[in-house]
C-alpha cells in the first residue's frame, strides 16, 4: 500500500513513518521545517496553508491511505483549513482518510466522554481540532477520526520534556492536580491508527489510554521512570494559576478497543519500566 502521512517529521508522525516502512508499506512523509531522519520513506516539504501544493502532493504521490497528524496550536489555517483541504484531496483520489483530533474538542464539563458526544471546544485550539472533524464527516463519512489524549513516549514528548526541565531545575512551574486525561503511549496509538487505516470502519474513534491521570501524577509516573526526583516535582491547581482550559477531559475508548488488536495500555502500566539506554532519545 501506498501510504502519506501528513506531519511525518512530529512526534506521532515519525513513529507512525517508522512503523508503516516496518509493514512494508511504500512511504510518503510531510515535513513544515526540517525532513524526518527515518530512512526508507520519502520525504516531501509541504505546507497545509497552500492549497495547490496539496492538491499537487496527492496527485504526483496518489496514496492509497492518508494519515494526517499535522497541526499548529495558534494557527487555524493549519489545523482546521489545512484538514478540510486534505481530505477534500484524499476524497478527489479515492484514498482512505486517518483524521487525528484531539480531547481539545471537549469542555470537560461531562468529564467522560464516549464516539458519541458531541464536541464543545473552550480554546482556540479546540475550536480548529473541532471545526475539522465536522467538515471531514460531511465530506467523506468513510473517514476515521480519531480523537487522543496526550502522547507520552520513551523519551522525546513534550511532557516528558517538561518533566525533565521541571525535575532537574531548568525550568519553573507547576504541574496541575485537577487537570485529568488519559495519556497514550505513542507506539499503541501509532499501531492503532495504522489499524484503523487498514480497516472497513468509518466515524468518530477515540484511542487513548485506559489510565485517567492528572498532570501531576503523570509527572511523577514520568520521573520515577526515568530515574528522577519526583519530589522535586510541584503540584499546583489549574482552575487557580493555569491558563483556561478544559479541565477533567476522559475519552472513553472501549468501543474502539473492541474492534482493533492493538492494546491500548494506560500511563500506570507503560511508564512503569525504566526506559532502556537504546530507547533515550537521540540514541
Amino acid at each position: 500500500m501506498t501510504v502519506l502521512i501528513i506531519g511525518g517529521s512530529g512526534f506521532l508522525g515519525g513513529e507512525l513513518t517508522r512503523q508503516a516502512i516496518a509493514a512494508g508499506h511504500t512511504v510518503t512523509a510531510t515535513f513544515g521545517t526540517r525532513a524526518g531522519a527515518l530512512p526508507g520513506a520519502e520525504w516531501r516539504r509541504l505546507d497545509l496553508r497552500r492549497p495547490e501544493a496539496i492538491t499537487s502532493l496527492f496527485e504526483e504521490v496518489r496514496p492509497t491511505v492518508v494519515i494526517n497528524t499535522a497541526y499548529r496550536r495558534s494557527d487555524w489555517a493549519t489545523t482546521a483549513d489545512g484538514a478540510i483541504r486534505v481530505a477534500l484531496a484524499a476524497v478527489g483520489q479515492g484514498a482512505r482518510l486517518v483524521q487525528v483530533s484531539s480531547d481539545t474538542v471537549f469542555s470537560g464539563d461531562r468529564v467522560h466522554y464516549d464516539e458519541d458526544s458531541l464536541p464543545d471546544p473552550v480554546t482556540p485550539y479546540g475550536a480548529a481540532k473541532a471545526a475539522a472533524e465536522t467538515a471531514i464527516r460531511l465530506l467523506d463519512p468513510t473517514a476515521v477520526i480519531t480523537r487522543t489524549s496526550l502522547i507520552i513516549g520513551d523519551g522525546g514528548s513534550v511532557h516528558e520534556s517538561l518533566v525533565h526541565d521541571l525535575a532537574t531545575g531548568r525550568r519553573d512551574g507547576a504541574l496541575f492536580t485537577d487537570d485529568v486525561r488519559c495519556p497514550v503511549h505513542v507506539g499503541d496509538l501509532a499501531a492503532a491508527l495504522l489499524e484503523l487505516a487498514f480497516s472497513d470502519y468509518g466515524g468518530v474513534c477515540h484511542v487513548a489510554g485506559s489510565d485517567a491521570v492528572s498532570r501531576y501524577e503523570l509527572g511523577t509516573l514520568i520521573a520515577r521512570r526515568d530515574g528522577l526526583d519526583p519530589c522535586a516535582l510541584t503540584a499546583g491547581k489549574r482552575a487557580e494559576m493555569g491558563p483556561p482550559g478544559p479541565l477533567d477531559v476522559r475519552l472513553e475508548s472501549g468501543r474502539t478497543q473492541s474492534r482493533i488488536s492493538t492494546v491500548l495500555r494506560g500511563a500506570r502500566e507503560f511508564l512503569a519500566a525504566p526506559v532502556s539506554k537504546k530507547d533515550e532519545p537521540g540514541r
